[in-house]
């Protein structure tokens, strides 16, 4: 199957396997950034590997990057340039997910600090671990973990459009 066809379905399995890979770790963590390499060509450049990847089985392989603040986090992936041999990247980050009738309630004249603020402090706010992927050809993939709790399990959520804003700039690390 020619790769273009194969890239929307294999997204989506990257992105899952990504926060998989995240989550082992439990919660609490800083952001952190993967490059999405194709496995045939990873193989080619370090066949030491070969024992450890299949690239019938994930034609993508995510590679951890280098940590990226908390804070700011925005003008950390303007900073960013990959190289053609990285054709997608991944990203995961805890966030505070609140319900729509509280998220409507916070003003667009708050700054970043008192809105992150106002949602770490709502009482019907869920914490949440989200991973947006993406392709230089401008496929997206998101997957979202909301943290359960004793009395809930932990609920998965995927949906390309979960985070464009954090897709946009994934994608802008690829722009010229």
């Amino acid at each position: 199957m020619p790769a273009s066809e194969e890239q929307p379905v294999v997204l989506p399995a990257v992105a899952r396997e990504v926060e998989e890979f995240v989550s082992t770790a439990g919660w609490n963590q800083a952001p952190q950034l993967f490059a999405l390499v194709p496995t045939a060509e990873l193989l080619a450049r370090q066949p030491e590997l070969a024992g450890q990847l299949d690239p019938a089985a994930s034609p993508l392989t995510p590679i951890a990057q280098e940590s990226l603040p908390d804070d700011e986090l925005d003008k950390a992936l303007a900073g960013i340039v990959w190289p053609d041999v990285v054709t997608g990247c991944a990203l995961a980050q805890e966030i505070v997910v609140l319900p729509p009738d509280a998220e409507e309630s916070l003003s667009a004249d708050l700054g970043d600090a008192e809105a992150r603020r106002i949602a770490a402090e709502h009482p019907r706010r869920r914490e949440a671990r989200l991973v947006a992927a993406v392709l230089r050809d401008g496929t997206v993939s998101c997957v979202l973990r909301l943290r359960g709790g004793v009395e809930a399990p932990d609920e998965v959520v995927e949906h390309p459009e979960l985070a464009p804003n954090l897709t946009d700039a994934l994608l802008a690390t690829f722009q010229p």
